[in-house]
């Protein structure tokens, strides 16, 4: 392995340990602390932990169920999404279950117990754990699996059934233990979902269309950093009537603003035009998950 890729697998998982930490932190210092109910895998552990404590008396270890819950989905993971993506997405849920039932035994780590604050603050530094693992080409593991493989066998979201999921653990949340903790966690979701989404941009499709001089060099410049394709239409500025070329190319969020820096070295006379994609239908290039 030269030097390169060496570099780059242990940024991935330096990346991947740094999230796990934060997860682990985020549970003991907020969620508990507020008695929330994230989503996924992670919500349903805990509202177990909460039902065997309360009705049974007994105290079982985070990191026990929430490995149980995760070897399904890592063989769809191994089998159908990626190795390295599920190798990484382990390290995670090893490193962060471990860390939460380490860090749950530091009564000091609660930081506060007011509610509001733990879902705000919460939902924050849930979401910068979630997008540490997907800088790393990796998640967080669970219900993210099934998403993705979802998404990849049929082309269609499944984000709306996990949704619809994670709704029953809040309905069970709220019958066992009040409604207000289960409305309390919509509020850290919605905080979470709002700060991953301007935290992660790489699903979301920028489109540009630049009006340039130099198509070539610029055309060059998006298939070597975005490795995609462009569509040249020529016209005229009726102010100059100069007949000059317009390039049409839609890339992920996350490359386009190297991709509008590299333009601007090329040609500081381009006229640039952002638009935000809102759905894309056709053949679009999609990195394959290693």
């Amino acid at each position: 392995m030269n030097k390169f890729l060496l570099g780059r697998e242990l940024k991935r998982l330096v990346l991947v340990l740094i999230g796990s930490v934060l997860m682990a932190l985020n549970i003991n210092i907020f969620v508990r602390s507020g008695n929330l109910f994230p989503g996924g895998f992670s919500g349903v552990t805990l509202l177990l932990q909460n039902v065997f404590l309360k009705f049974l008396g007994i105290k079982i270890p985070y990191s026990l169920v929430v490995y149980l819950f995760n070897v399904f989905p890592v063989i769809i993971g191994f089998k159908y999404i990626g190795k390295k993506f599920t190798i990484y997405s382990v390290v995670m849920i090893v490193v962060s279950g471990f860390l939460t039932d380490v860090f749950s035994a530091i009564p000091a780590l609660r930081l506060t117990e007011d509610v509001l604050l733990c879902c705000i603050f919460g939902g924050i530094l849930n979401s910068v754990a979630v997008a540490c693992c997907l800088f790393a080409d990796s998640s967080s593991g669970g219900t993210d699996f099934i998403a993705i493989y979802v998404a990849e066998k049929t082309g269609k979201s499944a984000w709306n059934y996990i949704l619809i999921g994670n709704c029953c653990i809040l309905f069970v949340a709220g019958l066992l233990f009040g409604w207000d903790k289960a409305l309390y966690s919509i509020v850290f979701q919605y905080a979470s979902t709002q700060a991953l989404n301007f935290l992660y941009k790489r699903y979301e499709k920028t489109t540009l269309l630049i009006i340039t001089d130099k198509d070539s060099e610029i055309y060059e410049a998006i298939k070597r950093l975005t490795n995609h394709g462009a569509t040249v239409f020529e016209g005229k500025g009726e102010f100059s009537q100069k007949n000059h070329k317009m390039l049409y190319t839609v890339v992920s969020s996350d490359e386009s603003g190297k991709l509008e820096k590299e333009i601007r070295k090329i040609d500081p006379d381009a006229f640039i035009n952002v638009l935000k994609s809102k759905e894309i239908i056709g053949k679009f290039f999609k990195r394959v998950t290693d």
